[in-house]
């Protein structure tokens, strides 16, 4: 059973916390922490990309000259492909990119991308982080107590005082805990959740 230290907001030593083998302490697998990376970042692409083939391209009703005698190659329409202004030949249109991922395999990905960060020692785990008005300044002091800078902080509930006091902050982003994702938890370089919000996740992923 893995186990962390346990700090305060002042980055000093409280204690340990013994971590869940179920969800923290999993084989890394891989593949599907590949698989879910890549379907959440295809599932944020709009698809609403869109271009004009020559049949919408407008004008280009006539013939541009006739067919033989001028010297030039023959044309038939000023909106062909070649021509400037001409339809696209291949044109893109809105498609949906979306990519649909079995419950199961998120799970598995879930549960390495936090095996990865108590085995790579990337995971900070709070008492408490609670901070009473918005303030960067507060903020700030909390992260350079664990020499933090790109960094992912997670509560176990939505806080607007965190929120608020993170998000003028370069490399930092607050979540709650049951918006987390594993394209965040493998982006930034550090994790910093609560242990509250610990708790949380061991009971869904467990």
């Amino acid at each position: 059973m893995p186990t962390v230290g346990l700090f305060n907001k002042e980055g000093k030593k409280v204690g340990n916390l013994e971590l869940s083998d179920k969800v923290f302490g999993v084989e890394v697998n891989e593949y599907a922490l590949h698989q879910v990376v890549v379907a959440l970042l295809s599932n944020k692409r709009q698809g609403t990309q869109s271009a004009k083939t020559r049949s919408e391209v407008s004008g280009g009703g006539i013939k541009p000259w006739r067919q033989k005698g001028t010297g030039r190659a023959r044309q038939g329409s000023i909106r062909a492909p070649q021509w400037i202004h001409g339809g696209i030949v291949f044109a893109v249109k809105p498609r949906s990119y979306r990519i649909s991922v079995p419950k199961s395999l998120k799970k598995v990905a879930m549960k390495s991308a936090l095996t990865s960060k108590v085995k790579e020692e990337q995971i900070v785990v709070l008492d408490d982080l609670k901070i009473d008005a918005p303030k960067t300044k507060d903020m700030v002091s909390v992260l350079n107590a664990f020499e933090a800078k790109k960094t992912l902080i997670i509560t176990a509930e939505s806080d607007q005082n965190v929120y608020r006091s993170a998000r003028n902050i370069s490399g930092v982003r607050t979540l709650p805990v049951n918006n987390i994702n594993v394209y965040d938890l493998l982006k930034f370089d550090k994790l910093i959740i609560t242990k509250d919000a610990v708790s949380k996740i061991e009971e869904v992923y467990a």
